[in-house]
């Protein structure tokens, strides 16, 4: 197996940052917001045993170049097939974490013959409730708030994690994870590129993107929805529901883990995530397969 490795790729004038491992079928996994690809640590050396894993940055994550202003889920899906023909990979299999889960989908919308399969783990984009944390990040005023807080998590986050591991706990991710990602929002960059996303996604009422109505497109892909049964930003109902709207969707709800399943509990997600690859053949729809979907659900509607 190829170790992994953090390679930068140049499109348009800007740099992406990613990781990347093993050979084999490709496995695009896909952060949240304000993540980056290190939110997959725990689980990219196993998964790349049978699979080419490719982790990017999102622009103006992580050390990935920020984008020109549009953190649309359209723009950002449209950055990830760029980035695969870059690298001279056709297809993959999507998995999309938080925000990431959005974007997959977004993704399989706009260029549904590169998608193999479709995995949403703890997914935006399939209703409206959301942390009031991320609803406060739409309002105005945001941006001074978080300059003047954020570098606290610089500091917190590491803390957190020594206190727990000193009595013998694993650092919880919802907490440990995300505040260190915070913390990397005391960088103006990176800050701007966090409150573009959130204000593309998110409003003051919650998620303004809903891919519902469009979960039909999905019944000719392979589909798997994990998600943390104390997921404290976005609740769990919203993978029972979307599993409800796909036929022979599988679901997976994991217990005592919160927003980071493949942080919290990688083994488990692993192991899922891998019987779901051998027990699924990759979709292969060209063109006319999705819009005979379209004609057929635009008619049951």
């Amino acid at each position: 197996m190829k170790p992994v490795e953090v390679k930068t790729e140049a499109l348009h004038g800007r740099s992406v940052t990613y990781a990347e491992a093993g050979s084999g079928p490709v496995l695009l996994l896909i952060h949240g917001m304000g993540g980056t690809f290190a939110n997959w640590q725990e689980v990219i050396e196993p998964l790349a045993r049978t699979h080419t894993v490719i982790a990017p940055d999102l622009p103006g994550h992580g050390a990935s170049a920020p984008g020109h202003g549009d953190y649309s889920v359209g723009a950002l899906a449209s950055g990830l097939r760029d980035l695969l023909a870059a690298l001279d990979h056709e297809r993959a299999t999507l998995v999309g974490h938080s925000l990431g889960g959005g974007i997959a989908m977004q993704f399989a919308y706009q260029f549904p013959e590169m998608v193999e399969r479709l995995v949403l783990v703890s997914s935006g984009g399939l209703g409206p409730e959301v942390s009031p944390i991320l609803r406060a990040a739409a309002l105005p005023g945001a941006d001074l708030f978080i300059a003047a807080t954020a570098g606290i998590g610089q500091h917190v986050g590491p803390t957190i994690g020594r206190i727990l591991g000193a009595i013998g706990l694993r650092p919880n991710a919802d907490v440990a994870e995300v505040t260190r990602g915070y913390g990397s929002l005391a960088d103006p960059i990176r800050r701007a590129a966090f409150l573009a996303t959130v204000r593309a996604v998110i409003g003051t009422g919650g998620q303004r993107v809903d891919a519902k109505d469009r979960l039909y497109l999905a019944e000719a892909v392979p589909v798997l929805i994990v998600w943390g049964a104390r997921d404290p930003i976005i609740p769990a109902h919203h993978g029972e529901d979307a599993h409800d709207h796909i036929p022979g969707s599988r679901l997976e709800i994991v217990e005592d883990v919160g927003h980071l399943p493949q942080i919290e509990a990688p083994l488990r997600f692993v192991t899922t995530l891998e019987s779901f690859l051998a027990e699924t053949e990759p979709a292969r729809l060209d063109r006319e397969d999705w819009l005979e979907m379209l004609r057929r659900g635009s008619a049951a509607a």
